[in-house]
């Protein structure tokens, strides 16, 4: 693919996330001030790149073996990108997924599912280990055994009132900023304040083609400790299963280990989608507590372990997990 990087503007700087910082290249094609305090961030993976605006909002991000979205298109013009360039981008990505997905027409059919674009909050800044008011977040993180850097986790340090200590968690849905939930981390409720739309799963975009799997669990923390996607509560709505099924891979689903998780375990039943309850020590609950506990690797490995299709062995795995509740 092209080099991004060179084409961003020429006073630029990488912090110690791995994002690379610069001049916001869209706050006056989008009515505000001109950014002269370095709050735009671009940030290359694997699979793609993000960019985000932390003056005006502005965000726009790319998936390889995907079209340009339109906010994509606006992001590489605003850089100065011509438009024969900004089509051959989007037709080598196309190619990548003509390459690598050649399996694609032994997959299900796929039934387009839409989202509304969204915007980020405003004032929002992203973790950088050398400032030291970002230190509270990235510990954070840590106790909860993530990698700070690998997603563009988004805080407001310097605000106040219920906009204070949180972690901002932006939404995708194939390349676009679809919502975002904010995790704040003192003691008062609600622990999440979220913008999101019905129907939408979370993690979606960080499913590889090459994975055969896809993890179905509960929560955003979950989700990002087994690279799995999350339903973002204990049941599955039509719109998700049509989102989940559009990825074309084999599903196993985890439910929290305690009661309410049990509606989960019916859901999937009813959608035919294995089930992993695995008998983890005392005290863990869900996905994250375990890879906190475990490990990953671990983790992944007693999932696959414990890992149910037949309806009648998923009802006995659920009858030991009741009792093991209630003792």
């Amino acid at each position: 693919m092209i080099d991004m990087i060179s084409l961003l503007p020429a006073k630029h700087k990488r912090n110690g996330s791995g994002w690379t910082t610069f001049n916001s290249v869209c706050c006056h094609h989008r009515g505000e001030s001109q950014d002269t305090k370095h709050r735009g961030g671009f940030k290359s993976s694997g699979e793609g790149w993000y960019y985000a605006c932390f003056n005006c909002g502005y965000y726009a991000s790319f998936v390889i073996g995907r079209s340009l979205t339109f906010k994509a298109r606006q992001f590489l013009t605003w850089l100065g990108v011509d438009m024969r360039l900004i089509e051959e981008i989007n037709l080598e990505s196309l190619r990548h997924r003509t390459m690598y997905g050649l399996l694609e027409s032994a997959r299900p059919t796929m039934h387009k599912v839409e989202f509304e674009e969204r915007d980020l909050p405003l004032a929002l800044e992203l973790m950088d280990s050398t400032n030291p008011l970002h230190t509270p977040y990235i510990e954070y993180l840590r106790s909860r055994s993530l990698d700070y850097t690998a997603y563009p986790y988004m805080i407001s340090p310097d605000a106040g009132g219920r906009l204070a200590k949180r972690i901002v968690i932006p939404f995708t849905y194939q390349g676009m900023l679809v919502g975002n939930t904010a995790r704040f981390l003192d003691d008062r409720t609600p622990k999440y304040i979220s913008d999101m739309q019905q129907g939408y799963v979370f993690g979606v975009d960080l499913q590889r083609e090459s994975w055969h799997h896809v993890f179905v669990v509960e929560g955003i923390f979950d989700a990002l400790s087994v690279d799995g996607v999350a339903v973002l509560h204990n049941d599955v709505n039509t719109k998700q299963t049509q989102v989940i099924k559009n990825l074309g891979k084999t599903v196993t689903v985890i439910p929290d280990q305690d009661l309410a998780g049990m509606k989960l375990v019916d859901k999937a039943i009813e959608l035919g989608w294995a089930v992993s309850m695995p008998e983890w020590p005392p005290g863990i609950k869900d996905v994250n507590d375990a890879v906190i506990t475990m490990g990953k690797l671990a983790t992944v490995l007693t999932i696959l372990q414990f890992r149910e299709k037949n309806k009648y062995k998923i009802e006995i795995q659920r009858k030991k997990l009741v009792k093991r509740l209630q003792s």
